[in-house]
């Protein structure tokens, strides 16, 4: 079957091309009761128009476009992406746009995509995500002068907008939380280290730490896996001593922290106590339950999303600021034994 087209509309409607152009595209110069006709032809053909028509009548797309720079192997198993993900694509296609998602492995490569996309007109914005510190992706956008939104903030920005939400305040309740319980030995399995959330965690955590007395507090850095999650863990529980609470900074490390824990004869949470990031359905289908770092993730890519369409509509956007994560304390954290 052949694409429908403005000509077939027009001779249906008994109609000229031009007005069913105008009608279409909701301009002036035909009548309601013509605009109406020619409407209701062009649904009962089930006419919609191409991504480059509209591009040509109006500059748009249609499509804006997302480049994940990580092993396209751990986007499977990342709760936070597959969580993000759902929440732009709702806004989206509530708006009858498209997303146009890349999985890069290699920074330069992302970097020049995001100058071919603008050169060939491919996307009317971008997403970033996974904020650096002294990111050379953000001096490139400013460059290209292209419409984005950052997920991560409020630091490191440069004159771009962002979403974000309150890393510190969070990490410092997590901190005070187990040295409530009477935790002195604390270790944090964190993710990348170059990441500005990364940072603003870690900074908290020794913030907080020499605020409420925590005596060793060590930091292993790692790419976010499960594999390199029970590798930390085992480092970290073979020490003498051994700290008494873990934090991870994804829900997968931990899940694989809990295993570990197992593996070593160590009890959760009465030798031992964790915390995960990002809570998912997976920190509660574990025995013990893991407490866990929950938000509303899926509602953080939405607002993206919606930043990013406010900026192409034409909006001024200087930033949005989310709802702070909350700790929900369950089974895997107790006093410390002894």
């Amino acid at each position: 079957m052949k694409r429908v087209t403005i000509a077939d509309i027009a001779r249906a409607a008994g109609v000229s091309k031009g007005a069913v152009s105008y009608a279409l595209n909701g301009r002036p110069g035909v009548s309601e009761e013509t605009r109406r006709r020619i409407l209701a032809v062009a649904e009962q053909f089930g006419w919609h128009p191409s991504s480059a028509a509209r591009a040509l009548s109006d500059g748009r797309t249609g499509v804006l476009g997302l480049i994940v720079d990580r092993p396209a192997r751990t986007l499977g198993i990342e709760s936070f992406f597959m969580q993000l993900i759902s929440g732009i694509e709702a806004t989206l296609s509530a708006r009858d746009v498209s997303l146009l998602m890349q999985v890069t492995e290699d920074r330069e490569r992302e970097m020049a995509t995001y100058r071919r996309w603008w050169a060939q007109r491919r996307v009317d914005g971008v997403i970033i995500v996974d904020l650096r510190r002294d990111d050379p992706r953000i001096p490139l956008l400013e460059e290209l002068n292209m419409p984005c939104v950052v997920i991560g903030g409020p630091h490191g920005l440069g004159t771009l907008p962002g979403v974000w939400s309150d890393e510190v305040a969070v990490t410092t309740s997590v901190v005070e939380y187990l040295a409530a319980l009477g935790h002195r030995r604390v270790a944090r399995v964190a993710g990348l280290a170059d990441l500005w959330h990364t940072s603003l965690r870690g900074q908290a955590v020794a913030d907080s730490a020499d605020r409420v007395g925590l005596t060793d507090v060590t930091t292993v850095y790692t790419d976010y896996t499960g594999e390199e999650g029970a590798r930390a863990t085992r480092a970290l529980l073979s020490r003498r001593p051994s700290p008494t609470a873990i934090v991870y900074d994804n829900d997968t490390m931990a899940v694989a922290g809990l295993g570990v824990a197992h593996e070593m004869g160590i009890s959760v949470p009465h030798q031992l106590s964790i915390v995960a990031w990002d809570d998912s359905p997976l920190c509660q289908l574990l025995h013990p339950q893991l407490s866990a770092v929950s938000r509303d993730i899926a509602a953080y890519g939405a607002h993206a999303a919606d930043q990013l369409l406010k900026i192409l509509d034409g909006a001024e956007v200087r930033g949005f600021q989310d709802t702070t994560p909350q700790l929900v304390p369950r089974g895997s954290t107790a006093p410390p034994a002894g």
